[in-house]
């Protein structure tokens, strides 16, 4: 048996040692061989790494998996792993060999011919440069032949060691450079963010003396040969013509993906113009322009927008992807300013910061502090002459309005007495107004309105307060008279008021009292016709009960007539009614009718002086107002008399009835 192992073995060996001197490699497919050549009749290579014709060195092409025959005695295999760059990221390349890079690059110079690094022949054949590439490498699995390129992943590094030090310590800090740049991800501006990106270029022709930032080159879609998409075609970029530094050209919202070694970006905020706001451009870039402002204006020139210089028109609001480092965005309010001449007060738009109380001094010498506010607006047309004459209106007001105004108030000052001063405030703001509209005007500002405050004193004068003092104390006591008087009013109207509401409440019971009244008075018609009525019946029975009693009366004054003829006149019939009263009188008193004593008058020629008969005599006169002369007048005298009498009295009553 052993002499048959012995011979199995020898065999064996034979078919290793045959299959070794054929160069048999099987390489799986999962990897690729880098084939370097000991030895070649073409000699060696002397400033190359890469042997394209043949000779001893590392060769152009890989193996792919499979079995193949290469004699150990002339080639050395290398197996390597394929490339996969993750999705989303991107791989950087560097070339150990090709043509040297100029003194002005940076960067080595794509190849479009080389399939993406993976054909190191097309490389080399037709320009391709060592050195750190432009080009780079997106997502997926390559086959690099890792001798020629060293290709940098965000994970990983894959190359072929050559065996020099200083060759790792090139790509290790290659790589240290990449990752501080996050150059492994695409960059990426979200719209949300409001950013813009500043690009600034490390490769190509450098700018201009005069020139800060290169002007914007390749960036019309319609010119394919030049469009280099966003700085992602860093070939067709300077074929454009573009220059290294920070472009003008700036980045907007989307994803790019750019050599960080070629591009590195810088986001900043976009400009935005509030309402209220337009920006003035000062553009520090781009030819020099034509003066639009004409001869009359030397205060400097307004150029078009796209020219070196202030552009004549201002940005309107909105948001701008504006490169600040190409210029400047100065913003001026187009609402009204409010500037104010008061210490620790601001206006909104805070160009006022510096300003305080104007000084005076007055006709009558007093010096108080007079605040002062000033209203202005600047028309969004003019306001690049604004800045272009000032720079920014912060300078505007310090440099300009504060001593200009300060000097028109404190000259109205020395014009007016304090007094005046504070009682004749509303005349001297419309004045101030009117007058400072013209300068206000001459730097192409639009004064809207000047306001004045109360002038105050100083720490130390006392004097304006009192005066002060004595206007509100003086004010005080218009305004109470004022308000005694509105009082007084108010007073007299609440009692209207109050009138009125009772005249209200008491309308119904007005209103039935005038019914009332109506009813009554209704009523005291009727009963002044029934009155009426009433009376013509009393009068007519009144008529003629006294005519029935003037009859009676005629009758009795006829039949006593008669009686007193029948019983010797008047005086008898007198007598004789007088004795029976008195004889009735007599009777009821029961007085003696013959006097113990007889009294005789002493008329001794008539007989008849008793005391009975003068008596009768004296009351019958009296009685009918029928005056008797007992001496003179006869007996047919009084008889008719008493007559007339009677009927007189008769007369008399009827008339008072």
């Amino acid at each position: 048996m052993i002499p048959i192992i012995i011979s199995i073995v020898s065999v064996l060996v034979g078919i290793a040692l045959i299959l070794w001197l054929a160069g048999f490699r099987i390489i799986s497919n999962d990897k690729i061989a880098v084939v370097e050549k000991w030895w070649s009749p073409k000699g060696n290579l002397e400033e190359r790494i890469i042997a394209l014709n043949g000779e001893a060195g590392y060769q152009p092409q890989v193996l792919r998996g499979g079995i193949h025959f290469l004699s150990p005695l002339m080639y050395k295999i290398h197996k390597c792993p394929f490339v996969t760059v993750p999705q989303g990221e991107i791989a950087y390349v560097f070339s150990r060999d090709g043509k040297p890079l100029d003194p002005t690059q940076t960067l080595g110079q794509v190849v479009p011919q080389c399939n993406n690094f993976q054909n190191v022949r097309a490389f080399m054949e037709n320009g391709g440069q060592k050195g750190p590439q432009r080009g780079i490498v997106r997502e997926g699995t390559y086959i690099f032949n890792l001798a020629q390129f060293i290709v940098i992943t965000n994970e990983k590094t894959y190359y072929l060691p050559l065996g020099s030090n200083d060759d790792y310590k090139t790509i290790n800090k290659m790589a240290e450079i990449l990752r501080e740049r996050d150059a492994f991800k695409p960059i990426v501006i979200k719209g949300v963010d409001d950013k813009v990106g500043i690009v600034t270029v490390h490769d190509g022709p450098s700018l201009n003396k005069d020139d800060i930032i290169a002007p914007a080159v390749g960036d019309v879609s319609s010119e394919s040969e030049k469009y280099h998409n966003n700085f992602q075609d860093p070939e067709k970029f300077l074929i454009a013509g573009g220059f290294r530094g920070r472009q003008h050209q700036v980045l907007v919202e989307g994803t790019y993906f750019i050599n960080r070694l070629f591009a590195t970006v810088q986001l900043i905020e976009k400009i935005t113009v509030e309402v209220g706001f337009v920006g003035v451009v000062v553009s520090y870039i781009g030819p020099k322009g034509e003066d639009s402002t004409g001869v009359g204006y030397s205060h400097g020139e307004l150029v078009e927008n796209g020219y070196r210089g202030v552009w004549a028109k201002a940005l309107m609001p909105g948001k701008y992807a504006f490169n600040t480092y190409a210029g400047k965005v100065i913003m001026v309010p187009t609402t009204n300013i409010i500037l104010k001449w008061i210490s620790n007060q601001r206006g909104t738009h805070n160009f006022d910061e510096n300003l305080k109380e104007v000084s005076l001094i007055t006709k009558d010498a007093f010096q108080p502090s007079l605040p002062l506010s000033v209203v202005l607006h600047i028309d969004y047309k003019k306001a690049p002459l604004v800045i272009q004459r000032f720079g920014d209106i912060k300078k505007l007001v310090d440099q300009t309005l504060d001593p200009m105004v300060s000097a028109y108030f404190k000259n109205i000052g020395q014009t007016k007495t304090l007094i005046q001063l504070i009682q004749e405030r509303s005349e001297i703001q419309m004045t101030a107004s009117s007058e400072m509209k013209e300068k206000f005007g001459h730097y192409n500002l639009d004064l809207e309105e000047v306001l004045i405050g109360t002038p105050s004193a100083s720490e130390n004068d006392n004097k304006i307060e009192d005066i002060l003092t004595q206007l509100r104390e003086r004010q005080i006591a218009m305004e109470q008279i004022e308000t005694y008087t509105m009082q007084q009013k108010a007073a007299d109207k609440e009692k209207e008021l109050k009138e009125s509401q009772s005249r209200a409440a008491q309308q119904r019971f007005l209103t039935e009292s005038e019914i009332n009244i109506q009813i009554q008075g209704n009523e005291g018609k009727a009963e002044f016709q029934r009155a009426l009525q009433e009376a013509s019946k009393i009068k007519a029975i009144a008529e003629a009960e006294a005519e029935k009693e003037a009859r009676i009366g005629i009758g009795k004054a006829i039949a006593i007539d008669e009686q007193v003829k029948a019983y010797g006149g008047p005086q008898y019939q007198v007598a004789q009614e007088i004795m029976s009263k008195f004889t009735q009188a007599i009777e009821k008193s029961k007085i003696n009718i013959v006097p113990n004593t007889l009294v005789n008058m002493g008329n001794s020629d008539s007989g008849s002086g008793n005391v009975f008969e003068m008596l009768l005599g004296l009351l019958v006169s009296e009685k009918l107002g029928v005056n008797f002369d007992m001496n003179k007048d006869n007996e047919d005298t009084r008889v008719l008399k008493i007559k007339e009498a009677i009927l007189k009295s008769m007369e008399e009553e009827e008339t008072e009835q």
